[in-house]
């Protein structure tokens, strides 16, 4: 773990950890426990029944127990918010937060599992051990690569829906407000030229979400600037990107990527200098959601874009995975699925665009508190 010695001093007093105090979750019961009869009925001897026909039958665990609608939040805390690594401990406020989340926007219980990090065969093996007492597996701020990795060999070999939200909760609201910001300015999907700056976990999943919604022409930027073929720095995760993106074939830096870009979508921090934003073609769109700087000033933004977005809830346009996962769990687990496929994913962006009848350049996506997000979602992957 990585230590912080620059984090502010911790203040009792402050609103912020009054509200965390003693934690954000807790337990309650769905049956009434009043007596003897109760108790014999809720635990021994009336729950050897219950256990005898799972043993027999696993799938009535699905309608005997809390499984059908219950998700582990699981993190090893190595990329938090953009705090980096923090750790298990630091992350569990985090995932505390998520599990909250989820059940106030679709009734879904989430319990915080907070991992010691070790190898993705480690972690895999841990995760796969815990996985029965569970409908889904939500992965969060697990650090990329590993995140890929990890979420691949899950998915293999389990039997229930597995989630990276950094990546796929992300990807599912940036191709929602994509769409509707692509109205507004008058534009078709298949049109538009994108810049991707960021090729962690958000960045890789955002692109290929938006190649498979039509966009041809996407350039992906690291720290390094453009990736592409003749760059002989890439890691697997990045040739693989080489080799799908950036079909004019464009080499240099971020500010090159951006000459005559219609979209700027932003997941990787830092700041983009106000001279390069000018390069962009007229009426373009940023997405700028680095968290809680953007790397554009929403202020710096509007001079040449149309429409503008950040991560911040005190600016129009929020770009916030709750539109999408509380809603993906939902109807993942109401239906079943044993897994959240690409095809759910597009329906679930769609659906978020949806919601939203006459797009503005001011509103591209539904507010995060508007009735019946998460309901639409969980209808659009059912």
């Amino acid at each position: 773990m990585t230590a912080h010695p620059s984090y502010p001093l911790f203040d009792p007093t402050d609103p912020v950890f009054r509200a965390h105090e003693g934690g954000k979750l807790g337990v309650h019961a769905t049956q009434p426990l009043r007596d003897r009869a109760d108790l014999a009925l809720l635990y021994t001897p009336g729950v050897a029944d219950v256990s005898r026909a799972i043993a027999a039958d696993p799938s009535l665990a699905a309608r005997y127990t809390a499984k059908r609608n219950t998700v582990a939040v699981i993190t090893d805390g190595t990329a938090v918010l953009g705090l980096g690594d923090i750790g298990p401990l630091a992350a569990l406020p985090v995932m505390e937060g998520k599990a909250v989340l989820f059940k106030h926007f679709a009734g879904v219980d989430a319990v915080p599992v907070c991992m010691e990090t070790g190898t993705v065969d480690e972690l895999v093996d841990a995760i796969v051990r815990i996985a029965p007492s569970y409908g889904g597996i939500n992965l969060e701020d697990i650090s990329a690569p590993r995140c890929f990795e990890i979420e691949r060999r899950l998915q293999e070999r389990l039997d229930i829906p597995v989630f990276h939200d950094d990546q796929h909760g992300t990807a599912i609201v940036v191709l929602a407000g994509l769409i509707n910001a692509a109205k507004v300015v008058g534009r078709s999907l298949e049109s538009l030229k994108v810049v991707v700056s960021g090729a962690g976990a958000a960045g890789v999943a955002v692109t290929k979400l938006l190649a498979r919604a039509g966009v041809a022409d996407i350039v992906v930027c690291d720290s390094r600037g453009i990736i592409s073929p003749a760059r002989p720095d890439l890691v697997e995760h990045k040739h693989r990107l080489a080799a799908t993106t950036n079909p004019r074939g464009l080499s240099g830096s971020l500010a090159d990527a951006l000459v005559g870009a219609d979209v700027f979508v932003g997941v990787s921090g830092g700041q983009v200098p106000e001279a390069d934003i000018a390069r962009m073609a007229p009426d373009s769109i940023i997405f700028a959601l680095a968290n809680p700087d953007p790397e554009v000033r929403p202020d710096v933004a509007r001079k040449y874009a149309a429409v503008v977005a950040t991560g911040r809830s005190d600016f129009p346009n929020q770009i916030n995975n709750v539109l999408a996962f509380p809603g993906i769990f939902r109807g993942a687990l109401d239906s079943g699925a044993p897994q959240i496929t690409e095809a759910m994913k597009l329906a679930a962006a769609r659906a978020i665009a949806d919601l939203v009848e006459e797009p503005t350049a001011d509103e591209i996506v539904p507010s995060v508190f508007a009735e019946g997000v998460a309901e639409a979602v969980a209808q659009s992957v059912l």
